[in-house]
């Protein structure tokens, strides 16, 4: 209706003027405006100067904190009113139901400086209405704060655990939305804030359903069940397996409320569907059939034949066959009228599961107990039943394994279901594998370490015999050197001489003696060394006193081979000396 210049020099100051009197005005005026604040700012966007946009800014923030604190020359008696307060609090209230459009004002990048505070103030409010209305709008602030929405994951979970149901119950509505965006964060956050996220979120959750499970509330106890389906896009199997689905069980034998009781069947249908643990699926199944399909209680079987519709709906047709189809027969017989009931009117649904040829014994099971139906029931409205129902199977054509146009899209979907069932096999096969693969190599790295440390260990104790080995060799430096001077001594001593025939064949057998008594006494500790490799340097060192000894007794017996043949020069000297006198 008004064009820029109009809006920025009319309306705007207007707006402006009219906010800055509210205060003074009646309290009336400040509930009209806080509803309309959002809208106006919205509307204006564009037209503000920067001190123009800080000022609305902190008008709303004023008007986020009203009654919380003396705001404004309110003076406590007039606080403690009760009509004020309630007028306070309607202001914050609509502050909450306006906090989106105020994101959109502030813009998400300056959210954290400008307005995480009011947020957190408001999801904190001692009056209850403000925080319903923070609930309602989340799943809104969620969306605009986009990769951002880590930043307000503790609020989440602070509302997830009020202690008010209404709280609760605005949370609820848009749950499985909420989860996935502040799970994913958004389209540019990583695994890092999911990771960071869920492990406080999994307890708040837990939390939640046990305080609405314990109310007289059960349509919200129902809602909430229901919104648990979506855990599997939120959170791992195994989270679910452990937190969720023994609770969901629990539900389904112990709650007196049908529709509460049908909502927790049909979750657990949903996280069996996605649970991606073969052993897991196992016990599910079995607990199932024992508990509750051969339970002892006729509620606890009617419920079973409700899970069955479920499975029926979720999972492949060859999946409900081999797992839940005879077990549905055997109630054919039970005692309980109801369950017989029950029963005949699943058989039209039974017979649809089936595929020929390949499950023409389970079709022949049919026949056969709709034949002893026939015979043998007793209770009209059951046996009424029976014959309606027998009129609709004999009508029916069952799907053979090739696709036929009338089934064709039912086929279709039932394929894509058991495809499904075979890619969360395989998957869990891989994940099996690369366990296995990733456990194989960190064996193998223990084992390399291990066999490096011992390879260092034993690297100590070979280093000694070369320390031996080096020693042995000085020895055996030393010890020929000492063998050289005792060979030259007594080359020495017997070149000095003329030897005597007589004393030649003595000296030849001292001379081997006392080379042989060297090469004994040199060779022995060589032998020694060699054998016993490890043993400690001193060992080694005793070959220095037997080669010294030795070398000492080899230049003794020369000495005494030098004065023996001196005295025997002197004495044919003299012989000689006799000889010439008498001759003359």
């Amino acid at each position: 209706m008004f064009d820029h210049d109009d809006r920025s020099q009319v309306v705007l100051p207007l707006v402006k003027s009219f906010c800055e009197k509210s205060f003074k005005a009646d309290e009336s005026v400040l509930t009209s405006l806080s509803l309309h604040l959002g809208k106006l700012c919205h509307g204006l966007q564009g037209l503000f100067t920067q001190e123009q946009q800080i000022w609305f800014l902190e008008f709303y923030k004023k008007l986020c904190r009203l009654g919380l604190h003396q705001e404004n020359g309110h003076n406590d008696n007039q606080i403690q009113n009760i009509e004020l307060e309630k007028k306070y609090s309607m202001v914050r209230k609509h502050c909450a139901y306006n906090f989106p459009a105020m994101v959109v004002f502030v813009g998400v990048k300056n959210f954290h400086i400008e307005l995480y505070a009011t947020f957190f103030c408001l999801c904190h409010d001692p009056d209850m209405s403000v925080r319903h209305s923070m609930a309602l709008g989340f799943c809104e602030v969620c969306k605009l704060l986009g990769s951002n929405v880590y930043l307000i994951h503790k609020e989440l979970v602070a509302l997830l655990q009020d202690d008010s149901l209404e709280v609760l119950d605005g949370l609820i509505d848009q749950l499985p939305e909420t989860l996935e965006l502040m799970t994913s964060g958004g389209d540019n956050s990583g695994l890092d804030n999911k990771l960071m996220i869920v492990p406080d979120l999994v307890p708040a959750l837990t939390s939640a359903e046990q305080r609405v499970a314990s109310n007289l509330k059960w349509r919200s106890h129902e809602k909430l069940l229901q919104k648990f389906s979506c855990l599997p896009h939120i959170i791992s199997s195994d989270q679910i397996y452990y937190r969720f689905l023994h609770r969901m069980f629990t539900i389904i034998l112990s709650n007196n409320v049908l529709p509460v009781q049908k909502a927790a069947s049909r979750t657990l249908c949903i996280f069996l569907r996605y649970n991606r643990k073969q052993e897991q699926r196992h016990e599910i199944i079995q607990k199932l059939v024992e508990q509750l399909g051969q339970g002892k209680s006729y509620w606890n079987r009617q419920r079973f034949l409700d899970t069955c519709e479920y499975i029926m709906e979720f999972f492949s047709k060859s999946f409900f066959c081999k797992y839940f189809y005879l077990s549905v027969l055997e109630l054919t017989s039970d005692p309980v009228a109801n369950v017989r009931m029950k029963v005949c009117y699943m058989l039209p649904k039974l017979k649809s599961t089936l595929k020929l040829p390949a499950d023409k014994h389970l079709l022949q099971q049919l026949e056969l107990c709709v034949r002893k139906l026939l015979c043998q029931e007793k209770d009209r409205d059951v046996l009424a039943v029976v014959k309606r129902t027998v009129l609709e199977l004999d009508r029916m054509e069952i799907s053979i394994d090739a696709f036929q146009k009338r089934f064709f899209e039912k086929d279709l979907l039932d394929q894509e279901k058991e495809r499904e069932e075979h890619l969360l096999l395989e998957m869990e096969q891989i994940e099996k594998e690369k366990q296995q693969s990733e456990a194989r190599s960190s064996n193998e790295k223990t084992y390399d370490r291990k066999r490096r440390d011992s390879k260092t260990g034993s690297a100590l104790p070979k280093s000694l015999p070369t320390v031996i080995s080096n020693s042995s060799s000085g020895t055996q430096t030393v010890v020929s050197r000492e063998s050289k001077k005792s060979k030259l001594i007594r080359s020495q001593s017997f070149s000095s001489h003329v030897m005597h025939p007589k004393h030649s064949s003595l000296d030849k057998t001292n001379k081997s003696n006392s080379v042989i008594g060297v090469g004994k006494n040199v060779l022995l500790p060589f032998v020694e060394d060699s054998l016993k490799v490890r043993t400690s340097s001193a060992s080694a060192s005793v070959a220095f006193p037997g080669a010294a000894t030795t070398s000492s007794r080899v230049t003794a017996n020369a000495a005494e081979q030098k004065a023996n043949g001196s005295k025997e020069a002197q004495a044919r000297k003299l012989s000689l000396k006799k000889q010439e006198t008498q001759s003359l």
